[in-house]
């Protein structure tokens, strides 16, 4: 039943019968055949089906909320099981948003350090995809703003508040500049589909002005390289420009009128009780947390 559970969360996840295979490492025949056991199995349909996937059934999208914590049970304790017998060990996956990376190995060095036998797996992701990515037992934990979207029900712990500087060449410094006269500059910003970006245009338009960047990226490094480049200027949070500081090259000023700030932080699934792994995470978090 597990097994069948698992293909059902993966064709749910990709919506497409052959993909979903893949990732099950199966062949689309043999995950067909598994959905179509557990339709026997549970007396009803789970997938409107077609020449290709078509959607879940009402039926399928209660199996599914019922599937991804059976499943999350189930890995849960085969984990324990393997911590009690050989220590933490396994693939920690978490997902960050662009402007919390830095923040990535202040997590993981301390528990490598403890627990050699883990390894780990970091991805960037906007704050909307990690909640997905969570719901769908993609990833075990994430670090994403917790005060500007509905989180739903997970765990959280509170690391640090984010505030924003206006970032340009080392000889285009200033003291401080406002975010109306920000929003008039050549600006690089994040894609719209990111957090941090939907951040700068709301205190923009406090200010009565308008975010119209003339480059858009989902990278951090690409906005710092443009910026390198001369004739642009990127608004970041000094976390994550503080690295980039370090040569020179880059000056960083703070913005104000408003001055604000954001609250990013750990989450996870709220599940009882937490996987062995899942707990190390959180109490690694709580030491490293600055808020």
């Amino acid at each position: 039943m597990i097994d069948k559970l698992e293909m059902f969360i993966a064709l749910a996840n990709h919506r497409h019968f052959g993909r979903a295979a893949e990732e099950c490492g199966v062949t689309q025949p043999t995950l067909s055949a598994a959905i179509k056991q557990l339709e026997a199995q549970l007396g009803v349909m789970l997938v409107w089906r077609g020449s290709r996937f078509r959607g879940l059934t009402p039926e399928g999208q209660r199996v599914l909320e019922w599937a991804r914590r059976i499943v999350g049970d189930a890995r849960a304790m085969r984990q324990e099981m393997r911590a009690a017998k050989t220590g933490l060990s396994g693939n920690l996956r978490i997902s960050v948003i662009p402007t919390a990376l830095s923040l990535a190995s202040d997590l993981t060095a301390p528990l490598r350090t403890r627990h050699p036998n883990l390894h780990f797996t970091i991805t960037s992701h906007s704050s909307a995809d990690i909640l997905t990515a969570l719901d769908n037992l993609e990833i075990d934990a994430g670090i994403t703003y917790l005060e500007n979207e509905p989180l739903g029900r997970v765990t959280t712990v509170p690391l640090f508040q984010e505030h924003y500087y206006l970032v340009t060449r080392a000889q285009d410094a200033r003291d401080s500049i406002t975010w109306a006269t920000a929003a008039t500059l050549p600006l690089c910003l994040l894609t719209g589909d990111m957090q941090n970006r939907r951040i700068v245009n709301h205190h923009m338009a406090q200010a009565g002005a308008e975010a119209a960047p003339r480059l858009e990226s989902n990278s951090v490094v690409v906005l710092i390289s443009h910026v390198l480049s001369g004739g642009w200027a990127t608004i970041l949070p000094m976390r994550t420009v503080r690295p980039f500081l370090a040569s020179g090259d880059l000056a960083a000023c703070p913005i104000t009128d408003p001055e604000v700030s954001h609250l990013v932080g750990l989450v996870a699934p709220l599940r009882e009780p937490f996987t062995p792994v899942l707990s190390a995470v959180l109490a690694e978090a709580r030491k490293i947390a600055e808020v």
